[in-house]
């Protein structure tokens, strides 16, 4: 008993009292030196377990001397500057390309892709099945009938027409692609059997299927008003699936799946025949977590149109929790779904992209890291598995992406593991934070704007700025990147969220072929910093014009959305763009009424500026030679002013002779704004807020300009035509009549027509 007394002692006190007494007397008095090489070693070692030992660190020479010039020469990101994000594109496209109650359109991904040649960012998002909107859901109809998806919907991120709305690139049914993306699009297979979110089973090739039928354009017989029972359905030839079979075989598998499925039906249906077959595990993250339960999967699959097929991309991890000295990782800003979330893992890497052909459901996992000693080991074990990244269908890993929960994970340490020397570290200084929230709000009527996160919904605490792709040419670079970029803003006391602190450093992750993988570091001089995305989000909503045109657009009726400010790097300086959506509470089409341009001049003072196209905002900020080919991205095919474009009356500034006389112009501003008022009359009858907001805000411009140009006429000495009528006084009256030169005068009217919206 003694020895076992004696062994406890000394378990105690060499388990629990000594530790404790060599660091109270030797180790807390010179803590930050005693510490050091372990602090070194845990650095280095956490650089390495989370891919960030190669990081590139550049310093950003923040200056506030951004011209039209310096514009003209980044001319890769003026010209790709994102527009639309996922939530907001995702409505409208949801309200136009949906067409049937059974159609949903799910998430939206964000790739880029050739169009017209040049590369353009894209929001491409799948047409899939959506049985809760079956309207008669029976067996047979959940089953047998409704068994699949169609096509994609898809549009530049940095473009919009002249209502607002997304210019397409793939649209309807059957697919219709824009002529500048008919290439890619071909001879797609549109259908699609596997994708998100698709629970249950379908059983396809049966009696209620038409193998030789043709699919219609149902956006044509939606526009008809076609009823929904009348659906053309295709026959599925892939080789995914059990068949059936006939005779004794038949029926044993029949009643397997009726006990399987808890159903009678697939037992005792007459729609069924022997070439008939199930699809199972229809959702692609199941789908290829089964095939590879050792791998953790990214929350984001995305689609990508490649090779004539439809392909879902699914970023795939290995980890581990015994790195040594390596820090645990923070997982609490992933997204619940992801694979990562609520893991222990001190290492991680994006060692597999696994794609899921959305018609046939087949599965390949391409190894795209071979150093990763954890997916060798793999390999070794499951050879079949895995497929060289080399043997992908052409034009498949141009699209492969950096994974977003991989450098959400990545930015989440980098905020402490930038840090490279152990005394800085040891005393915290200069940690940063991701800034809590997105900088976007929404608000309706006269309520309080709400602040939204990532996913378009209502913020919760957890929510930080995500990450965003964007195309953009990066500092010092001449050719445009396709990038993963989030910011961080310093972190002034322990525990602070940063939500209203300075940007100190943004991190961008390359995804281009060529670069794949590459991570920069950014670093703003800590004594000369710009704002923040919260700081600037707020300083939009602070100014009066934004004010007054929320007080215009945001009624009882619709609903106005502010996207989360993108952080747009210019030479050494930076801008913040944000879209001004509006949508109608019947209609809830979400379309761009507005961009606005963020800038901080010298003297810290920021100039922001609305307009209805983005070269419109910039030429306000920076002037009229801001080049024109920035009105491609977001002023659509028409501008609702021409002094949003920085055009002024027509003729001026443009080097060129104008073509109209100053009567002719005046007559043809006159009928513009009659027909204004006359579409926003009939908006107003229709019930549509959004349209009649629109309408009375293009009359307001068109009154300005005309008012300009009779200060323009009063001027120079007439207001008439050269060898027409007279002043003001000598025969054109704005009361009606006819001019001493016979030409006839048009009554301006001066206020918006009698008729409400809404009434």
């Amino acid at each position: 008993g003694m020895a076992v007394g004696l062994w406890i002692l000394v378990y105690v006190i060499a388990g629990s009292v000594v530790p404790a007494f060599v660091q109270r007397v030797r180790v807390e008095p010179t803590e930050s030196s005693r510490e050091r090489p372990y602090i070194e070693n845990n650095i280095a070692a956490t650089r390495d377990a989370y891919g960030l030992s190669d990081v590139e660190q550049v310093t950003y020479d923040w200056t506030q001397d951004l011209s039209s010039e310096v514009l003209a020469e980044n001319l890769g990101t003026m010209e790709n500057i994102r527009l639309w994000d996922p939530a907001t594109i995702q409505e409208s496209y949801r309200s136009t390309q949906a067409f049937r109650s059974f159609y949903e359109i799910g998430d939206v991904d964000v790739d880029r892709y050739l169009v017209d040649g040049e590369p353009t960012e894209v929001m491409l998002a799948a047409r899939d099945l959506n049985t809760e909107g079956i309207r008669n859901p029976t067996w047979e109809a959940t089953h047998l009938i409704y068994t699949n998806g169609y096509g994609v919907v898809s549009a530049p991120a940095n473009d919009k027409n002249g209502s607002g709305d997304p210019e397409l690139l793939t649209e309807d049914i059957p697919v219709r692609p824009d002529p500048v993306i008919a290439d890619l699009v071909g001879d797609l297979e549109p259908r699609i059997y596997f994708g998100e979110s698709k629970t249950g089973y379908v059983i396809v090739n049966t009696e209620v299927s038409d193998p030789t039928a043709d699919v219609t354009d149902v956006a044509e017989s939606a526009a008809e008003g076609q009823s929904e029972d009348e659906v053309v359905v295709t026959t599925y030839d892939g080789a995914d699936g059990i068949e059936l079979g006939s005779g004794l075989t038949g029926f044993v598998r029949k009643a397997a799946f009726s006990l399987r499925f808890g159903e009678v039906d697939p037992l005792v249906s007459g729609s069924l025949r022997p070439d008939s077959r199930v699809l199972l595990q229809r959702d692609v993250v199941s789908r290829v977590e089964s095939v590879a339960p050792f791998l953790a999967f990214d929350h984001d699959p995305y689609l990508v149109m490649a090779d004539g097929r439809l392909q879902y991309v699914i970023d795939a991890y290995t980890t581990s929790r015994n790195f040594p000295n390596a820090q645990r990782a923070d997982t609490g800003g992933l997204d619940q779904a992801s694979g990562l979330f609520g893991r222990s893992f001190n290492y991680v890497r994006n060692s597999v992209k696994a794609t899921v052909d959305a018609y046939d459901g087949t599965i390949t996992l391409y190894v795209v890291d071979e150093t990763d000693p954890l997916v060798q080991a793999y390999r070794k074990a499951f050879g079949d598995l895995f497929t060289d990244v080399e043997d992908a269908p052409e034009g498949l890993a141009d699209h492969f992406r950096y994974p977003e929960d991989l450098f959400t994970v990545q930015t989440q340490m980098w905020t402490r593991y930038h840090v490279a020397d152990p005394a800085d570290f040891y005393n915290g200084r200069d940690n940063w934070n991701v800034p809590q929230g997105t900088g976007a709000t929404r608000r309706s009527g006269s309520d309080d704007p709400v602040e939204l996160g990532p996913d378009g919904q209502e913020l919760t605490p957890d929510d930080r700025y995500p990450s965003e792709y964007l195309l953009m040419q990066l500092p010092g670079e001449d050719d445009v990147s396709f990038v993963l970029l989030r910011p961080f803003v310093t972190a002034t006391d322990e525990g602070s969220d940063g939500g209203q602190n300075q940007l100190r450093a943004f991190i961008t992750a390359d995804s281009d072929p060529d670069s794949y993988g590459e991570l920069r570091t950014y670093l703003l001089d800590p004594g000369n910093l710009p704002d923040g995305p919260n700081l600037a989000a707020d300083d939009i909503q602070a100014d009066s014009e934004v004010g007054d045109q929320i007080r215009q657009l945001c009624t009882e009726k619709t609903v106005c959305t502010f996207s989360p400010p993108s952080i747009v790097p210019v030479g050494d300086s930076l801008l913040y763009i944000q879209s001004f959506l509006v949508a109608g509470t019947q209609q809830k089409k979400p379309a761009i009424e507005n961009v606005i341009v963020n800038y901080r001049r010298p003297g810290g003072d920021s100039d922001v500026e609305i307009a209805s196209s983005l070269r419109g905002a910039l030429v306000k900020v920076f002037g009229e030679d801001v080049p024109t080919s920035i009105e491609d991205a977001g002023s659509g095919s028409s501008s609702a002013s021409g002094e949003d474009e920085g055009e002024g009356t027509e003729g001026e500034g443009s080097g060129e002779e104008p073509t109209e006389t100053l009567g002719e112009q005046e007559s043809r501003l006159i009928d513009e704004l009659v027909q204004a008022f006359a579409d926003a009359d009939a908006a107003a009858r229709d019930g549509d807020q959004v349209a009649y907001a629109r309408k009375i805000q293009e009359a307001a411009d068109i009154a300005e300009r005309l008012q300009e140009l009779r200060d323009t006429a009063e001027a120079e000495g007439s207001a008439a035509p050269e060898g027409g009528s007279g002043g003001e006084g000598d025969g054109q009256s704005e009361g009606g009549g006819a001019s001493e030169g016979g030409t006839s005068s048009t009554t301006v009217p001066d206020a918006p027509p009698t008729t409400t919206a809404g009434a």
